[in-house]
């Protein structure tokens, strides 16, 4: 008999297959040892929707159960480590810490069929293969950038996306939280920074180098931000996937939000706006002591919402061009006796680090902090390329490497036509599976710096939360195996056969997931130019023969012409009986926005139709096909 593979991303340390299964029933429990409660409680609810299953956590039992503790000897595996064991009766899982315990749990989600990811109940065999797995992560830093500044990110997505970083063990959420373009966190000292900064008066439509000369905007208020509760509540709901939530307040560039607040921040003193265009921009923050006061005010307001040993504070791409031109930046350098503005800057970044260590907190910043003499303290993300990272690493400190040419995910990922706007750069999945964090050049002593290392998606052509797990994933899944697996476990080949398995959980879970490339799938059914117009109509197609029970999804695909399409409801009908529907509003053109419809179907269906109420958005020239597939 021919056993199906065994997909779990990130791939473990080491896996063993055994005969036999066990199988999750209505009479499974789980037991706890003491200090696993909480996990056996977490065990207990991932499991829930889709089996059905209320599984009572036990201080013992005989057979037929999780078997979930925390082991103190087990300290080779660090404290995200653990080991699985499924025999045919019980499922043994032990960490040395509660860590482990949950990165095991995600083990134990993957090793079940996909549809244990699916919000509600299925009928299912719910059986786990006999395995022995042991397993740790490669690096201790494994993480996922969101920018919400350039668009406001809703609270309940952020949530999501921690989900969707537990699920594949990376432990780092990097929030960036201002921008020149929208400051998103309360500040309640200086109230103007959310009633003021958080808002834009539109966004800008197009590439911004196809734009520089006569731009052209949505003419759409733009904004949002997150009060302290709402960060807080973030803070507390990542702590319970054990993610670490660094926060990013940029200076001393990238404060045009902050300047239009507060104009005595800037080097001017006139009154900016909130910056409606993409790049990087001039206004940066004066030297003053008054503005080293007002950061360092925000940055104490900032570690009482976040406990994370590191905060990031950018220092990235500040031009100069304001301090040459300010009589006062000059008489400053000259105060300070630093020969040059980028020594400027370097003491402006000391300032803060100082501020932080004495606060028992760690700066970290982009790799332009090294300019001018790096901070004490201070850890590198490295971003333009590696290289910054290895000057960092042989120096001493500390480096997360995220370097634009394999962990920028809001690059293109295809080259395939239609592929929707992005900022540009092409970062297939293949090449961020192939990112290796340690340079060659480090010595064994040095490479020890090398923390791990994170996917960056900056915002600027992504709008939306569809269109941010669009660029995300599953790319974020490639780089979840370069944090955490084992150099020499790492296989691309073994990963893309896998990866479909993997792409339906992600289905389950409701994710705008980048299709996978490959042979171009045959649509069931078309619309062309001409057929769809701006008033939206009720259209039929009909359906290939559908031979079982089961869960399917339609995906509407734009092909061509001036117009996308815009799809508010669909469903199934067979024998003139609506026999599935998923009513949401979705969109398909020069970017895809909720575009796949899923149903479940009860039974076989032969001669059914697709029904969906669609319009093109400005006229009737759109194009596109109709697929389907089983979920």
């Amino acid at each position: 008999m021919i056993q199906e593979p065994i997909v779990i991303v990130p791939q473990p340390e080491s896996l063993k297959r055994m005969e036999g299964k066990f199988v999750v029933d209505r009479s499974t429990v789980i037991v706890s040892g003491a200090g696993s409660e909480a996990k056996a409680k977490q065990l207990a609810e991932f499991l829930r929707p889709a089996t059905g299953f209320e599984l009572p956590i036990r201080e013992r039992a005989e057979a037929n159960a999780f078997d979930v503790a925390l082991d103190a000897k087990l300290t080779q595996l660090g404290s995200e480590g653990y080991r699985l064991v499924v025999e045919p009766k019980r499922v043994i899982l032990r960490a040395a810490e509660p860590a482990g315990l949950f990165y095991g749990i995600q083990t134990i989600r993957q090793l079940l069929p996909a549809d244990v990811f699916s919000p509600t109940q299925v009928r299912a065999e719910w059986a786990i293969p006999c395995v022995e797995i042991q397993d740790k992560p490669r690096f201790q830093w494994r993480g996922l950038m969101m920018d919400s500044c350039r668009y406001f990110m809703p609270l309940d997505f952020v949530k999501k996306t921690l989900d969707l970083l537990a699920l594949h063990k990376m432990n780092v959420f990097h929030w960036h939280l201002t921008e020149d373009q929208g400051w998103r966190l309360e500040i309640k000292k200086y109230p103007k920074l959310t009633e003021v900064g958080a808002w834009r008066k539109h966004s800008l439509v197009g590439h911004y180098n196809e734009n520089r000369g006569n731009p052209k905007y949505d003419g759409k208020r733009h904004g949002g931000f997150y009060t302290q509760d709402d960060a807080r509540e973030i803070v507390r709901y990542a702590a319970e996937r054990h993610i670490t939530v660094v926060p990013e307040i940029e200076m001393p560039g990238h404060a045009q939000a902050a300047i239009a607040a507060y104009p005595e921040l800037g080097n001017t003193g006139r009154q900016l706006e909130v910056s409606t265009m993409w790049g990087v921009h001039t206004h940066v923050f004066n030297v003053e002591e008054t503005t080293i006061k007002f950061l360092q005010d925000v940055l104490t307001e900032v570690l009482e919402i976040f406990p994370s040993k590191f905060i990031h504070i950018g220092g990235d791409e500040c031009p100069k061009d304001e301090w040459k031109a300010s009589p006062r930046a000059q008489a400053r350098m000259k105060e300070l006796g630093v020969k040059d503005e980028h020594e400027l800057q370097s003491w402006f970044v000391k300032r803060m680090d100082t501020f932080l260590d004495e606060r028992g907190r760690r700066l970290i910043g982009w790799d332009e902090i090294l300019e001018g003499g790096l901070a004490p303290g201070a850890t590198v993300m490295s971003w333009r390329g590696t290289q910054g990272g290895i000057a960092a690493a042989q120096a001493g400190h500390d480096v997360v490497m995220s370097p634009t040419s394999h962990c920028y995910l809001d690059f293109y990922q295809s080259k395939a036509p239609g592929e929707p706007l992005a900022i540009g750069g092409f970062t297939p999945i293949d090449k961020v599976y192939g990112f290796e964090p340690v340079p060659k050049e480090l010595s064994a002593d040095r490479a020890k710096h090398i923390l791990g290392a994170q996917g960056n998606v900056w915002t600027e052509y992504i709008p939306t939360p569809e269109k941010f797990e669009y660029m995300a994933f599953p790319r974020a899944s490639a780089l979840s195996e370069v944090v955490w697996t084992p150099a020499t476990g790492k296989d691309l080949g073994r990963f893309m056969a896998g990866l479909p398995v993997h792409l339906k959980r992600l289905d389950h879970l409701r994710v705008n997931y980048r299709r996978l490339d490959g042979p171009a799938e045959a649509p069931f059914a078309e619309w062309k130019s001409g057929e769809v117009g701006e008033t939206p109509v009720v259209r039929e197609w009909p359906l290939p023969e559908i031979p079982e029970a089961g869960e399917y999804a339609v995906t509407f695909s734009y092909s061509g012409g001036d117009h996308r399409l815009d799809i508010f409801w669909a469903e199934i009908v067979a024998d003139g009986k609506v026999v599935a529907r998923d009513e949401h509003e979705g969109v398909t053109g020069g970017f895809d926005r909720a575009n796949v419809y899923r149903f479940r179907v009860p039974s076989a269906l032969k001669g059914a139709v697709l029904r969906a109420r669609v319009r093109a958005d400005g006229g009737s020239d759109s194009n596109g096909g109709l697929t389907l597939h089983r979920l």
